[in-house]
C-alpha cells in the first residue's frame, strides 16, 4: 500500500483547494491518508506506515515536512516520493519535481527511485540546507509571521538587514552567515550552491564574508542568477564533516525550520546514500 502523508497547513492554498486535493487522495486505490496534526508529527506516521510495510511513502507539504517523512525512512527500502506544496521546496526544484500537486502526484505514483545523500547537523539530519547567520535571522523572523509565501521571505529579509550583526565562529572568524548544502538551493531558485550534488557523498560548506549593502545587494542578484559562487566574498569547500563552534542560543535552519543551537558545538556530516527518492 502507498502511503500518503499530508500536511493540512502547507502553503498558501486555500481551504477548497486543499479540500479538492485531499478527496483527489482518499479516491485513489491502495492509498492511505494521513493528515498531520502537530510538529514531528510527519515522522511519527512515517514511522507507522514503514512497520505497516508501505511500498512507498508519498509526502505533501513544504520543505520541513519532507524533511521529517524523509528522517524516517533514512536507510529504509522505502521511498520517498514528494508532492511541494510549501514555500521554497528547496528539494523538490533540486530534483526537478514539478510545483504542480496533479504532475508532481503523477511523479511520486510512478517516477524513478533515485538514491540521494542527506547531512547531520549534531543530532538532526537534513536534506536540502542547514545554517547559522543571516539566513538563520530571516528564518526566525519569517515563522513569526502570520502569512507565508516569497514575497514575505523578502520582506523578513530587507527588515532583518537593518540590524543585523555578523556572527563568529570559532576558527573562521565573522561571517555573514555559514551554510551547509546538500542540493543546491534554499528553496524559490535562490541557488546557495550551485554545483551541489546530491548523490556526491560530500557536504558543500558555503562561507559568506561580512559585506556593505551595496555588496549584499550583488550577492542576493548573484543567488538567483546562480553564480553566487563566483563572488569574491563567498568561499565553498566540499566536506564529509567538520566540528564548529558558535554561540549556544542563536538561530539556525534546517531545511527551512527556524530553531534555536542547543549548545555551542556543531557537528555535521554526510549520511551517503541515506533516501531512496522518487522523481
Amino acid at each position: 500500500m502507498i502511503h500518503v502523508i499530508l500536511n493540512p497547513n502547507a502553503g498558501t492554498n486555500s481551504a477548497k483547494k486543499r479540500d479538492r486535493i485531499e478527496s483527489i487522495l482518499v479516491s485513489l486505490p491502495n492509498v492511505k491518508v494521513w493528515k498531520t496534526e502537530r510538529e514531528n508529527h510527519a515522522t511519527e506516521l512515517a514511522q507507522k506506515a514503514v512497520a505497516q510495510g508501505a511500498e512507498r511513502v508519498i509526502a505533501i507539504g513544504g520543505d520541513g515536512t519532507i524533511n521529517e517523512v524523509a528522517s524516517a525512512l533514512i536507510y529504509t527500502s522505502v521511498p520517498l516520493g514528494i508532492i511541494p506544496m510549501g514555500s521554497g521546496n528547496g528539494l523538490a526544484r533540486h530534483l526537478e519535481i514539478p510545483l504542480s500537486f496533479h504532475k508532481a502526484l503523477e511523479k511520486a505514483l510512478s517516477g524513478d527511485i533515485i538514491t540521494i545523500d542527506a547531512g547531520k547537523w549534531n543530532d538532526r539530519p537534513f536534506f536540502c540546507t542547514a545554517g547559522i547567520g543571516f539566513d538563520a535571522t530571516v528564518a526566525a523572523h519569517f515563522v513569526k509571521r502570520a502569512k507565508r509565501g516569497f514575497i514575505n521571505y523578502v520582506y523578513s529579509t530587507l527588515l532583518c538587514l537593518s540590524n543585523y550583526k555578523p556572527i563568529e565562529i570559532n576558527g573562521k572568524g565573522h561571517l555573514y552567515s555559514f551554510t551547509v548544502a546538500n542540493a543546491n538551493q534554499f528553496g524559490n531558485n535562490a541557488y546557495i550552491s550551485p554545483e551541489s550534488d546530491l548523490q556526491d557523498g560530500e557536504l558543500e560548506l558555503i562561507e559568506i564574508k561580512p559585506a556593505s549593502i551595496f555588496e549584499l545587494g550583488i550577492l542576493g542578484i548573484s543567488l538567483f542568477r546562480k553564480n553566487l559562487h563566483r563572488h569574491p566574498l563567498v568561499t565553498i569547500s566540499s566536506v564529509k564533516s567538520i566540528s564548529i563552534q558558535a554561540i549556544a542560543g542563536i538561530p539556525y535552519h534546517l531545511d527551512g525550520e527556524s530553531l534555536s543551537l542547543p549548545t555551542d558545538q556543531i557537528e555535521i556530516s554526510i549520511l551517503p546514500a541515506a533516501l531512496q527518492v522518487i522523481k
